[in-house]
């Protein structure tokens, strides 16, 4: 059926499909302004175009954050929430839930899918936590400079650049951009990391391009451009107000002569 927007005329784009013997790099044309000022120029824009998202959970139970984020992986939101409300109304602190068996964690947190992966994940955490620092709290974590408590988050088992930086902006206030799969999509297609760029390096190069101040609404202002207009399989580049600075990378239109489809 077609949908709004999809006539004939409009300008039409689609991930390229780099495993197909068709497939043909995309050729892009640097924008004059420099990588620096092209990333303040998106955030400026992204900010007058939907407004500055606002912090509202920053100075969090750290602790809460940590496993919050490690359940929020591959499921969505509503789910993640539905599985850590679970998990505390089943032990009721994270030291019951250090106490008890992986099975008891799994099913306490089976809303929030993969719950085999992430129950003794969870498990190892906190077991780690304790041994550590002989009780179960992330809250010295607030004294520490931002490299300091970074080290330490990603000295848990399991705890990667991402979690670590989730923890380290939406809970302690620290300066991070956590990559998820919306900042690292749109960032490559802005041209604000390369091509092949993996997440995990991500985050150190887009800290680099905009002001620590500017880190929590600019990492939500790509989460919420990707999930509206810079979309995985069909971005809406015809509404984009970041159109005449994004080079399109890993994108094929119209406009370069390679076949599109919808």
């Amino acid at each position: 059926m077609p949908r709004a927007g999809d006539g004939p005329g409009e300008r039409s784009l689609r991930l390229a499909p780099r495993n197909s013997p068709f497939y043909t790099p995309p050729v892009t044309t640097p924008h004059p302004l420099p990588l620096p000022e092209r990333a303040l120029e998106i955030y400026r824009r992204l900010i007058a175009c939907s407004g500055k998202p606002s912090p509202n959970r920053q100075h969090a139970d750290p602790l809460a954050e940590l496993v919050q984020t490690i359940l929020s992986q591959n499921t969505s939101d509503l789910n993640s929430e539905r599985a850590f409300a679970s998990l505390m109304a089943r032990f009721e602190s994270f030291e019951r839930v250090a106490a008890a068996p992986v099975e008891a964690i799994a099913d306490a947190i089976r809303l929030g899918g993969l719950a085999r992966v992430k129950a003794p994940r969870i498990k190892q955490v906190l077991e780690h936590i304790q041994a550590e620092r002989g009780c179960i709290d992330l809250e010295f974590l607030r004294a520490m400079d931002t490299a300091a408590a970074r080290d330490f988050l990603t000295s848990l088992p399991g705890v990667g650049p991402k979690t670590a930086a989730c923890v380290l902006l939406f809970a302690l206030g620290k300066p991070a951009i956590p990559v998820d799969t919306h900042v690292h999509r749109v960032s490559q297609r802005l041209g604000l990391i390369g091509p092949r760029v993996p997440a995990e390096q991500a985050e150190a190069l887009l800290e680099q391009l905009v002001p620590p101040e500017t880190y929590y609404a600019f990492h939500m202002s790509l989460i919420r451009h990707g999930r509206q207009l810079c979309k995985a399989p069909r971005p809406r580049c015809d509404r984009c107000p970041l159109d005449d600075l994004c080079p399109k990378v890993g994108l094929r239109t119209e406009c370069s002569g390679l076949r599109t489809e919808r």
